[in-house]
């Protein structure tokens, strides 16, 4: 078993208290001495003692607590309460859309700063030219960046807008942000951005730094394969509370058909990363597509599993790493979850979140509860969100925040704590009922209307 996909035990004590029968959980300094605060209780997860082949990704059918076999109950999904919707952006000939992978920030006065891309696209010309495999193909891509300063309730679009690593190559942008030093990733107005050129066996990712709350940004540095394949990155940082910045990507095979989640730290001259660990086994066995059928298409319709890493620490030092999985990006996908106790060196799996519905963006509410949205792409479309009330170990009913959506295309969210049991969510989104309906044939492209970023806020109470 790879160091890569195991965590270290003193023994196995369900009930993970202090003392004699915990898991070895590192706490990370910070440079002025401060410890990782133990803030939430740790409650008895099922995950801690379930059985589970980490070599080949595979966990056992249910967990244990104790002799107590922990068997899930189901009920049906209930619609969101409280719930507040809104248009955030919307251009009758724009195709605006995956904000997840665009970069999203909380600076040090609480505003919200979120990217998404827009392409130029006619809604009433050939569908083909919506299907994500050829969007931008003639008309490029935008990037665009919109701030909130009321936690979510309004949005305005702000300059500059930002620019992600897309179209560049291996050879640009230097490798060493010593121009910019020095950086204190522990600053919330120090944001830091992770792009790719795509992901592909021949990505490349790059860093982007900006010390004034996302209002100016650096150029690209390029960062090191460190004898990887390839790179491809989506925006997904940590920082630890030691200063250390730690980078979610993965690599992608060189025959394009497997992805490798795994994560970067930066040095502790704050110029550079390099590769830490990877997140899963490097190979599962039953994540790639099979068939000549799968081969037919661009990679990013595959059957591929685990990518999209991103990694969220909890007040007690666990890192929690949400995952997609998927067989068909146009309908049946899903969200995993591993843990890591000592800083993202080595990982386990933690738990399935759900039937379907990928990629997830998790919130923490002050109760210490936990709260996952996502896309949900098969009928009736829409955005779901699940809570969590112990760490992640298991999941509570789906709740329905919108049900309305015209295709499968829409989704990627970055969710938001908007108040006191209150989750924010930002999305892409195309309408059953809007005036404008894309009739998409036998192409790639979804049915619905018009690509545009929304908002909603509710209530998980």
């Amino acid at each position: 078993m790879d160091d890569e996909t195991t965590i270290e035990r003193r023994n196995d004590d369900p009930e993970g208290q202090t003392g004699k029968g915990t898991v070895s959980r590192r706490t990370f300094s910070a440079f002025m001495g401060a410890a990782v605060a133990l803030l939430v209780p740790r409650a008895t997860s099922a995950s801690d003692t379930a059985g589970e082949d980490v070599a080949s990704g595979t966990p056992a059918t249910g967990g244990t607590t104790g002799n107590t076999t922990a068997i899930k109950t189901f009920h049906p999904p209930r619609p969101a309460k409280d719930l507040e919707t809104a248009i955030v952006y919307r251009r009758e000939d724009e195709f605006a859309s995956h904000p997840y992978v665009a970069g999203f920030w909380e600076t040090e006065a609480g505003h919200l700063v979120a990217n998404f891309s827009t392409r130029k696209v006619n809604y009433g010309g050939d569908p083909d030219n919506l299907s994500h495999n050829n969007l931008g193909r003639n008309t490029g891509t935008r990037g665009v960046t919109v701030r909130s300063e009321d936690r979510g309730q309004t949005w305005h679009e702000t300059a500059p807008r930002y620019s992600d690593a897309r179209g560049e190559t291996a050879g640009d942008g230097p490798d060493s942000m010593g121009e910019i030093a020095p950086i204190d990733f522990l600053k919330k107005d120090v944001l830091i951005s992770n792009s790719s050129s795509g992901f592909s066996p021949t990505s490349r990712a790059f860093v982007r730094v900006s010390k004034d709350a996302g209002r100016t940004w650096s150029r690209s540095f390029r960062l090191p394969l460190d004898g990887l394949q390839s790179l491809g990155a989506m925006n997904s940082t940590l920082v630890r509370p030691d200063g250390r910045c730690l980078l979610f990507m993965f690599e992608v095979s060189s025959d394009g058909w497997n992805r490798h989640p795994l994560v970067y730290r930066s040095t502790d001259d704050r110029t550079t990363f390099h590769f830490l660990s990877f997140i899963t086994p490097k190979e599962d066995p039953f994540g790639a597509g099979t068939g000549e059928s799968w081969k037919k298409l661009p990679y990013a319709f595959g059957g591929h599993r685990w990518f999209y890493p991103r990694g969220y620490m909890l007040p007690n030092g666990r890192i929690l790493c949400v995952l997609r999985c998927q067989r068909d990006p146009t309908g049946d996908m899903w969200t995993e979850l591993y843990r890591s106790d000592d800083g993202g060196q080595t990982w386990q799996f933690h738990s399935r979140v759900n039937d379907f519905g990928a990629p997830g963006s998790l919130v923490q509410m002050g109760d210490g509860r936990l709260v996952i949205v996502y896309g949900y792409r098969l009928p009736p479309f829409g955005i779901r969100a699940v809570v969590s009330e112990d760490e992640g170990a298991t999941w509570g009913p789906e709740i329905i925040v919108r049900d309305d959506g015209g295709s499968w295309d829409l989704g990627y969210p970055n969710a938001w704590l908007a108040a006191p049991g209150k989750v924010g969510v930002i999305y892409y989104f195309n309408s059953k009922d809007d005036p404008v309906q894309v009739q998409p044939g036998n192409t790639l492209a979804g049915a619905g209307g018009v690509r545009h970023i929304a908002r909603s806020i509710f209530s998980v109470d």
